[in-house]
């Protein structure tokens, strides 16, 4: 096994004016919302979970997105409550939210 159980990276890209990015939608504000959530849960440190900002990961179209490692899934998210839902679901319990899945 890995440092962690998953690595969750958040694209928080900010582009310049009119050109679409994640951070257009709250993603900076997300993450800090995933990442308080898990450290809530008892869930971040060595062997558990790390919630991780990245520069652009070239899923602009898409965004906002994350992905999570080490499965490599990738989801779109529009609100807290979806990440939530990721959290709970892939992260607790190992089930991917297909609904998200991009």
């Amino acid at each position: 096994m890995g440092y962690f159980q998953h690595h969750v990276f958040f694209c928080t890209n900010q582009r310049a004016a009119g050109e679409s990015c994640c951070n257009d939608f709250g993603a900076t504000e997300v993450h800090a919302y995933a990442k308080r959530r898990i450290k809530e849960l008892g869930l971040s440190g060595e062997g558990r979970i790390r919630m991780n900002k990245a520069g652009c990961l070239d899923r602009c179209s898409q965004g906002p997105v994350l992905v999570v490692y080490p499965e490599g899934v990738w989801y779109q998210y529009l609100d807290q409550e979806d990440v939530e839902e990721i959290i709970q679901e892939h992260l607790v319990h190992g089930r991917i939210v297909e609904r998200l899945k991009i």
